[in-house]
């Protein structure tokens, strides 16, 4: 039962997510951060209140956080297949100070 829960904890928390949703999310926070960072400067000019700068600006780091930290499925649409551990290894003549690694 703990052994269980523990594991779809692991799965929730573990962050699988591929190459291509590495570069979504880079470019998403990316676009949130400038687009948040903007508003706040521009409202915070018009109402000339540093308080709404520095909340605004919270707040879009606040949903860039909560849009691009959770391994979300659309994070891991195209997964990498990687070789099966230890395959092509064998024989593969490697030599480390004239010394040949099997």
């Amino acid at each position: 039962m703990a052994d269980e829960l523990l594991q779809q904890a692991q799965e929730l928390f573990e962050g699988q997510i591929d190459f291509e949703g590495q570069k979504q999310t880079e470019l998403i926070s990316t676009i949130l951060l400038a687009v948040s960072g903007l508003l706040a400067f521009i409202l915070g000019f018009a109402l000339q209140n540093v308080y709404v700068t520095l909340w605004t600006g919270l707040g879009g780091a606040a949903l860039a956080f909560l849009v691009v930290v959770p391994p979300y499925p659309f994070y891991n649409k195209s997964p990498e297949r990687w070789l099966p551990s230890g395959s092509g290894m064998a024989g593969s003549g490697i030599e480390i100070d004239g010394k040949k690694i099997n």
